[in-house]
């Protein structure tokens, strides 16, 4: 049976899903751990915490690295990367314990590994599309990422427009970044920002109000029956049973 475990460290609200209470409490630690690297870090570099643009990091701990790699490949801030970076963090904990399932879902950035498929639904705001669909999301043997911004919904900083903004990549911090990036730039009428995606992601998949863009490869879209207490703050949500 599926475990469901909301954990909460400040800024961190998550959801963990897994199959038994020992890969929850290693998830967790795993997130405590990333916040505290994270934030130690931010003491002794505050403009980490600051700059809306790239900044070149040659020495600090692993997840600082991994921001700062991946946000230069987006071209925005370190911190737009964080939450998938605690996310990756939690399951990659899990992952060394031997968990074979094991979810993160950071306000909508999520990282998991997966030996069934998962549902994933779409929330996007005031748009009709939102809680109507999910993402059918193939078995996953690797860490997976699938990272939502949103111009709309929650309190994530964007400059764009777009209700939602999904990217999906075998690198969850990567996925975050490119998800912020994308968010600020993509409209309807200019879709440009596009042009020039890391080959690391999969497939981008945006709702800006009734209309929707999709890039590269993007998991099945299935209807669902809407469940909005299990939607999470940034867009997306786990959603039970057979798909409809």
């Amino acid at each position: 049976m599926t475990i469901r475990h909301h954990f909460e460290l400040r800024e961190t609200v998550a959801t963990i899903l897994a199959d038994d209470e020992e890969v929850i409490d290693v998830a967790c630690e795993g997130i405590r751990k990333a916040r505290h690297e994270i934030e130690r870090y931010i003491i002794q570099d505050p403009f980490f915490n600051l700059s809306l643009e790239p900044l070149v990091i040659k020495d600090g701990p692993g997840i600082i690295l991994n921001m700062a790699f991946a946000s230069s490949k987006a071209g925005v801030g370190p911190m737009a990367a964080v939450a998938g970076a605690i996310a990756q963090a939690g399951v990659s904990a899990a992952e060394e314990k031997g968990a074979t399932f094991c979810i993160v879902d950071n306000g909508g950035d999520i990282a998991m590994i997966t030996d069934r498929s998962v549902r994933v639904g779409l929330y996007a705001g005031s748009s009709s599309l939102s809680g109507k669909y999910a993402f059918l999301i193939p078995s996953k043997k690797e860490i997976f990422g699938i990272c939502t911004s949103s111009a709309t919904v929650g309190h994530s900083l964007s400059f764009g427009t777009a209700d939602s903004v999904t990217v999906f990549s075998s690198d969850p911090v990567l996925a975050d970044a490119v998800a912020t990036a994308v968010c600020n730039l993509l409209s309807v009428e200019d879709q440009s920002c596009l042009n020039d995606i890391d080959p690391q992601i999969e497939g981008i998949f945006a709702v800006l109000g009734e209309q929707s863009i999709s890039w590269g490869i993007v998991p099945p879209v299935i209807r669902i029956e809407s469940r909005e207490e299990l939607i999470t703050a940034g867009g997306l949500g786990f959603f039970p049973g057979k798909s409809i």
